[in-house]
């Protein structure tokens, strides 16, 4: 057994903890990180680069087959094979020397195994060989060892050895048949893009395909996806599964309705990395999400920070929002947060404040690549009239912006923006259409910097650009005023 003592003790080197352990080493304090797996975590190897690597040369060939010169110059079909060869040079083919390297070059002590808090300020680390390291902070412990795939109680479900979220997106083989259960963005998302290599695609939607976004978004993705071969089955959800000796799945819904799958793909939400990171010796429940302060402190039952207030969590395992970039930019006000406790300095957790991760309430942007893509930030109107919000929704033909003309022929789109009737300020936009991703950052900033209403009439979008969808948008806000 060996003993070390850091400033700063960061469970799980993903996304989060990187950045997290970054900033901290930055502000002069001493790290050492934990890691089980992979240094890069989820994004880098089954979550963000790899899918939207499975995703993207399908949208490129589809925006190529809108513009008949270019489409004159397209032969053949999709090369299933050289999207997957892509895919894994995206995902470092699995491996995380890379990663490694910039840990080290960043000056911030990697510690292979799993890390488990055995004490206050204390983590115990559990190497492959069976070493045991023990790591001290003087000043905080940082969970970020985020969330993994949600298996529902469902009949069969689990012996049927069903994909995930992870096999998904490093499948070496296209499936010639996949059941897809669960509406939500991965579901959505790999069932854009295993029907585009070839799949014949079912999928079983309990909630409704998206049904958190806008529903003029998601609406559009779900008549795509149909015209795309895939099979719906929206406000229902699997009875029994069961895969048989030959291998086939067969599935049966609680309609009745049975079909057959080569692989079957759940989908159906995350669940807490917590069960085995020793909770049980602060007073909390293994499994459970950690509920946190504005300063990621994590909080105890009595809702107080636990102990003296050393542990933090960050990411998706916080449960504030569950996307690589919400989760990073949680990192980065931690740590700033820890250099600044560390060092006597005052932390400034008021609304916006450098230390305050309020974009998590009020600004979270998303984009799900879908075909066509959905972009959106804060509020929808249903969302806003939820927090009791007064609000005015209006919409927008996107394809009838003469940008949108330009970009494709038969381009299809729409666009929303939700208004704070009482701060006239933007609260919420929503854009669906092909390569809408890009069109995002602008309502973004405008909500986040809470820009008036009336000011943003000054705002000129350049013509003939997709990004005049803005002047639309105000000018049908005025009209019905």
């Amino acid at each position: 057994m060996t003993e070390s003592t850091f400033d700063v003790v960061v469970i799980g080197a993903g996304p989060v903890g990187e950045n997290v352990a970054d900033g901290a080493v930055k502000g002069g304090l001493s790290v050492a990180i934990v890691e089980s797996e992979l240094v890069g975590g989820e994004c880098s190897y089954w979550a963000c680069m790899p899918t939207k690597a499975l995703l993207r040369d399908a949208a490129a060939l589809r925006a190529v087959r809108h513009l008949p010169g270019a489409n004159a110059a397209v032969t053949g079909e999709l090369d299933p094979t050289a999207v997957l060869a892509r895919r894994d040079a995206f995902a470092a083919h699995w491996h995380d020397d890379g990663q490694v390297a910039w840990l080290d070059s960043a000056g911030i002590e990697l510690v292979r195994g799993v890390g488990k808090i055995s004490a206050p300020r204390t983590v115990e680390v559990t190497g492959a060989e069976g070493s045991t390291t023990v790591l001290t902070a003087r000043h905080a412990v940082v969970v970020a060892t985020g969330s993994g795939a949600r298996i529902p109680h469902v009949p069969g479900l689990a012996d049927a050895a069903p994909w995930t979220s992870r096999e998904a997106a490093s499948a070496q083989a296209v499936p010639g048949r996949l059941a897809v259960i669960g509406g939500g963005v991965v579901g959505a998302e790999m069932a854009t893009a295993y029907a585009a290599l070839g799949s014949q695609v079912t999928m079983i939607a309990r909630d409704g395909l998206l049904p958190t976004v806008e529903s003029f978004a998601s609406d559009l993705v779900a008549e795509t996806l149909k015209a795309h071969g895939v099979t719906l089955h929206l406000r229902t959800e699997p009875e029994s599964v069961h895969r048989d000796e030959a291998g086939t799945v067969h599935v049966r819904l609680v309609d009745g309705t049975t079909f057959d799958a080569d692989e079957v793909l759940v989908a159906t939400g995350r669940t807490p990395n917590t069960a085995a990171i020793g909770l049980e010796h602060v007073g909390l429940t293994p499994g459970d999400w950690l509920r946190v302060d504005e300063s990621l402190r994590v909080l105890g039952s009595d809702g107080t920070p636990v102990d003296d207030g050393w542990l933090y969590a960050a990411g998706d395992v916080n449960h504030r929002v569950l996307l690589t970039h919400q989760g990073k930019y949680q990192a980065r006000a931690l740590g700033e947060t820890l250099v600044a406790r560390a060092g006597g300095k005052p932390v400034d957790l008021e609304p916006w404040g450098r230390h305050a991760a309020t974009a998590d309430d009020r600004a979270v942007p998303q984009v799900i690549f879908t075909d066509p893509e959905i972009a959106s930030v804060g509020h929808t109107a249903a969302s806003a009239a939820a927090a009791g919000l007064r609000v005015r929704a209006v919409e927008y033909d996107l394809g009838a912006v003469a940008g949108a003309g330009l970009h494709a022929d038969g381009y299809t789109g729409r666009a929303g923006m939700v208004v704070d009737e009482d701060r006239k300020v933007l609260v919420g936009f929503t854009v669906v259409g092909p390569d809408v991703a890009e069109l995002l950052h602008a309502a973004t900033i405008a909500i986040t910097a809470e820009v008036p209403i009336d000011r943003l009439w000054h705002a000129v979008p350049a013509y003939p650009t997709i990004s005049e969808i803005w002047l639309r948008l105000l000018e049908t806000y005025g009209r019905s005023a």
